[in-house]
């Protein structure tokens, strides 16, 4: 099985949130022996999704390759204005040059989300990432994780993960690895 750390916002810093959250998973993930990769779209150099282009940038072979490679997807993102952040939809669009395969966009991939803002309203920007996740084919969890900012770490000005939401990152992460390999097994791959 591999998994893909899909991380959505624009920080760089490992203290960052995201970077905080994405080393979680990773952690995790090297825990029950799960192959994975993590996608900084910070760093990845993808350009506006453009289909009048004669020629597919080089960074965006490589980001097709890794989302479709991966059997199971973590989407982290921060909430900006509603959504998920532009940059982010952007790269997921760059998707449809996969649209001719077979199985086309990421038939099949269980993705879980996790999203996170400054007030209540980090499920708006599950909602959006279900949204897209469902139009590309994919199956997203029953389980999410939008996250209240100020109680994500135990404490103010700490970088430790609270226990409340270490539980509930856990649980999502079993829940994408089981049911991924449930998948594996009934699609014949394991």
């Amino acid at each position: 099985m591999k998994a893909l750390i899909f991380n959505g916002a624009l920080e760089r810093r490992q203290e960052s949130t995201s970077g905080v959250l994405s080393n979680y998973f990773a952690e995790r993930l090297n825990q029950l022996g799960v192959e994975h990769s993590v996608f900084n779209l910070a760093d990845s150099g993808i350009p506006l999704f453009d289909t009048s282009l004669s020629r597919i940038p080089n960074s965006v072979k490589i980001m097709n390759n890794l989302f479709l490679e991966a059997d199971v997807h973590f989407w982290l993102s921060p909430l900006y204005h509603g959504s998920v952040p532009g940059v982010m939809k952007n790269c997921l669009d760059w998707l449809e040059i996969s649209a001719k395969n077979s199985p086309a966009y990421l038939t099949d991939k269980n993705i879980g989300l996790v999203c996170w803002a400054d007030g209540v309203q980090a499920l708006q920007g599950i909602n959006a990432m279900d949204a897209i996740a469902k139009s590309l084919r994919a199956w997203t969890l029953p389980f999410s994780v939008p996250i209240v900012k100020r109680e994500l770490f135990e404490n103010t000005g700490s970088k430790e993960i609270s226990s409340d939401y270490k539980r509930k990152l856990d649980l999502l992460i079993n829940i994408a690895t089981t049911r991924a390999a449930v998948f594996e097994t009934l699609l014949g791959r394991s």
